[in-house]
């Protein structure tokens, strides 16, 4: 298990391989369905992301309400595959790693291989545990899109496997 610092560099990115287990620690942004159209439709008509995404890790996921004296609630990660149609922008704006669960398209590892990003893992139906890795939540985009609005987490020790390295070698196949 290698430990990893966010935001991730490109020199760490490019030493780690499909299959790697690691445990981050460092800031996130989480995003969404909702939130990755609206991100596209502001850069495709010319304005400012309401974030910087350079370098930055993206957490496909929306938590459940939080409970009293939580910091946040359950928070496993959703289907990656849906926010496939919005990569390509985001990864030519800088993003340079993402999380979630599930395959990617060819064009997505296609992609990540381009632009030298990466793609994490983490464990679906263990949000509850995941969120015991969370020791802050700051919500700092879309407030409207509740749940899916952007949130910046503070993880220490969060569990993911490489599934797609920079390289665009892929543990599916």
């Amino acid at each position: 298990m290698r430990k990893i610092g966010l935001p991730i560099s490109k020199e760490k990115v490019s030493s780690l391989s499909r299959g790697d287990k690691v445990l981050l620690t460092g800031f996130l942004y989480t995003a969404r369905d909702e939130a990755h159209k609206r991100m596209v439709a502001t850069l495709r008509k010319g304005e400012k992301l309401p974030i910087s995404i350079s370098k930055e890790t993206i957490y496909y996921m929306g938590p459940s309400p939080t409970p009293p004296g939580k910091i946040i609630g359950a928070c496993g990660p959703t289907t990656s595959k849906r926010m496939d149609p919005y990569m390509g922008q985001l990864l030519e704006m800088g993003l340079l790693a993402t999380i979630g669960k599930g395959e990617r398209s060819e064009d997505v590892v296609r992609l990540i291989a381009k632009y030298g990003a990466i793609y994490f893992v983490t464990f679906g139906g263990a949000g509850a545990y995941l969120s015991q890795r969370v020791k802050s939540k700051e919500l700092v985009a879309y407030e409207d899109l509740g749940p899916e609005a952007i949130y910046r987490l503070y993880v220490e020790d969060f569990p993911a496997i490489v599934a797609i390295d920079s390289y665009g070698r892929t543990i599916f196949r």
